[in-house]
Order: C-alpha cells, then sequence, then structure tokens
C-alpha cells in the first residue's frame, strides 16, 4: 500500500515539486473526496529519507487545503444559495429548514468548520453549509487552516516516524482516525457546555 501511494507522490512530485501536493490537496479539499492520507503519508516518508523538506511540504498540503475549501465555499456562497431556495423542497429542503441552517452555523460555525476537517467524509463537505450560510470569510478561513493545518501535520509526522512500515501504518492510520474522531467528540462536549453555560448566564442577565 505504501509503496504505491509513495510512487504516486513520487510521479506527481516529479513532474511538479511541491505544486504536485499543493495542487492534490486542493483537489481533496474541494469536490473530489479521495483521501488526503493517499498524499501526506507518503509525503512525509519522502521527507524522511531527504527527498523533500518538511518546510515546503507543509506550507504545500496547509495552502492547498486551504485553496479547496474555498472554492466549496464559494461555489456554496454563490451558486449553493440561489439552487438550493429554488429546487431544495425536492431533497426536503424547504426555505425554513435552510433558514434554521444558515442561523445554527452563523452560531456555530467556528467549532462546526473546525472539527469537521478532521472528520474523514465530512472534511470536504463542511466548507458548503458554511459558503451557504455566509459564514464570515476570514473566521472561516481561520477555523479551516487550524483543522486542516492539524490533520496534515499528524498524517506527514506519521509518514515520517513509520518510514515504509506498511503494517504500521496501516493499523496507525486507523487509530488515527478514530482518536480524531475522539478528539472531536471532546472538542463539541466541552463547547456545548460552554454555550449553554454562557446562554443561562446572558438570560440571567
Amino acid at each position: 500500500m505504501l509503496g504505491e501511494m509513495t510512487q504516486f507522490v513520487l510521479e506527481t512530485v516529479g513532474a511538479w515539486g511541491y505544486w504536485g501536493i499543493f495542487i492534490m490537496m486542493a483537489i481533496e479539499s474541494s469536490f473530489v473526496p479521495f483521501p488526503s492520507e493517499v498524499v501526506l503519508i507518503p509525503a512525509g516518508y519522502l521527507v524522511q529519507q531527504g527527498e523533500m523538506n518538511l518546510v515546503w511540504v507543509m506550507l504545500a498540503a496547509f495552502m492547498g487545503s486551504m485553496v479547496g475549501a474555498w472554492v466549496n465555499y464559494l461555489l456554496a456562497m454563490s451558486l449553493g444559495r440561489k439552487f438550493l431556495y429554488r429546487y431544495g423542497h425536492y431533497f426536503l429542503m424547504p426555505p425554513h429548514t435552510l433558514d434554521k441552517l444558515e442561523r445554527f452555523f452563523k452560531t456555530h460555525g467556528a467549532v462546526s468548520t473546525f472539527t469537521g476537517r478532521l472528520i474523514p467524509g465530512i472534511r470536504q463537505l463542511i466548507s458548503i453549509p458554511a459558503g451557504f450560510s455566509r459564514m464570515n470569510w476570514a473566521v472561516f478561513s481561520l477555523y479551516t487552516f487550524l483543522g486542516a493545518g492539524l490533520w496534515s501535520v499528524l498524517l506527514i509526522g506519521l509518514g515520517y516516524l513509520l518510514g515504509d512500515n506498511q503494517e504500521a501504518i496501516a493499523a496507525y492510520t486507523k487509530e488515527l482516525v478514530w482518536g480524531a474522531i475522539a478528539f472531536v467528540a471532546v472538542v463539541l462536549a466541552t463547547y456545548y457546555y460552554w454555550h449553554k453555560k454562557r446562554k443561562k448566564m446572558t438570560d440571567n442577565h
């Protein structure tokens, strides 16, 4: 598995250098759902081998993730709203449901964006409700960077530390995913408690 992934990265990087990682991560972060593990674990391995520079790999991964997220955000903000308000009732999303989604994301968009970037299968999609609800672009960018950055560092570190040990990579990748899900659960529980306590204090005043 690692051999195939590494070969894929080697061929891409051989043609485009760090731009290859940037382009692949931009695609992964936008509308093509392929796992970022395919790109970043081999990239970490190549860093360990001295074939690539760690700082430039991380920069390419971070910026690629941001560009892909911005694409989804802008498409949802411009085209998504018009489409869903016109045809959403065909998908069980009438205007009042869309309005609730928009209000929810305006209130809880920061934590939703950060945690969503850590969950496989959701990280690409979380930018869509953010764009639809017209979430503040700077806030969206900040929490996307934090979530995508954390995930990228973990995957690059995994490839760097485990090298070409394919069995260990397969095992630790699963543990990493479950660890991320557990971390998200703790963050959301803490946020829920904090938000509920803050709302209660506001109501009392």
